[in-house]
């Protein structure tokens, strides 16, 4: 634990020093078989996560963002094109934020890229708080995470308060990276698959009469997308045969999109869920899962991963 040390002072007597103990930045939460590693100065992230001593998360690099097992999107998820867009009649134009690229417009919002402090942690929990002052972004808010292991994996609760006088839009989500091999299969059941532009900006929604597995049983590694998957129906699921386990992902209801990150030539791979599809902020959409939070309103959602034996 992190020691703080205050002088108190009276003018009748002599200074007398206090203690107090501060949650550390970083930490380890455990319940039986399961071990998960939290950096909240890194974005809030979680570094690594294991089931038995396997890794069900894909850790790359300690104290970078981008090589973190798992990380929140807040307070909106994925690229806004051109880094602009227009609500409640002003433009709003932000800077791109991508650590590793440069060329891409803003993505994931701020709080993976910001320092989140250590509200509470205890052995199975750990509440951590964002706060965002108004800026490029005109609105300030919080945003917390509630973080809990249990013996078989974990659960997240992301939620965020509108602390602006004005009406502030956002999404949520979350970002977690899976490791992958040519045998790793992924399930998950959407009804729609944006197609994107080279700049991986949707321009045509390919929707089918029911909610399929877009990958119909193939291994992940067949497909090399970046796109968004409309209409949900389930749970998400990550299979690794050459591992004999998998994971299973269970987003709240208000997180209808999922993300997928399947990049070419990589050893991990992304499954996202979301609550807005790719630059709904510039979408007319009444789809689009762009959400308002009016002043002082605040709004949460949750993942659930839990790992089981195949």
């Amino acid at each position: 634990m992190h020691l703080r040390i205050a002088i108190v002072r009276d003018r009748q007597a002599q200074p007398s020093f206090t203690m107090e103990f501060a949650p550390p930045m970083t930490g380890i939460l455990a319940s039986d078989d399961f071990e998960l590693a939290l950096d909240a100065r890194c974005g809030g992230s979680i570094s690594s996560a294991r089931w038995r001593g396997l890794d069900i998360l894909h850790f790359r690099e300690a104290g970078s963002v981008l090589g973190a097992g798992c990380f929140p999107l807040v307070p909106f998820s994925n690229r806004i094109a051109g880094s602009r867009f227009h609500f409640a009649g002003r433009e709003i134009e932000l800077e791109p934020n991508h650590p590793g690229d440069p060329s891409s417009p803003v993505l994931h919002g701020f709080g993976w890229l910001g320092e989140w402090s250590v509200e509470r942690m205890d052995e199975r929990e750990a509440r951590l708080v964002y706060r965002h002052e108004a800026g490029k972004w005109p609105w300030t808010f919080e945003a917390t995470q509630t973080i809990r292991v249990f013996g078989g994996g974990f659960a997240i609760d992301l939620g965020i308060t509108n602390l602006a006088a004005d009406p502030m839009p956002v999404g949520l989500g979350f970002h977690p990276y899976f490791p992958r091999s040519d045998t790793t299969l992924y399930e998950g059941l959407h009804r729609g698959e944006w197609q994107n532009d080279a700049g991986c900006i949707p321009m045509r929604l390919e929707e089918r009469p029911e909610a399929v597995d877009w990958w119909q049983g193939q291994p992940v590694a067949t497909r090399n997308v970046d796109t968004a998957y409309t209409q949900r129906q389930g749970p998400l699921t990550v299979r690794w045969p050459d591992r004999g386990m998998g994971v299973r992902i269970e987003p709240s209801a208000d997180l209808p999109f999922t993300v997928v990150y399947v990049p070419e030539g990589e050893d991990f791979f992304c499954v996202e869920p979301v609550s807005n599809m790719t630059n709904a902020f510039n979408c007319e959409r009444q789809d689009s899962g762009l959400r308002v939070l009016g002043p002082g309103e605040d709004w949460s959602v949750s993942m659930r991963v839990t790992a089981f034996s195949l």
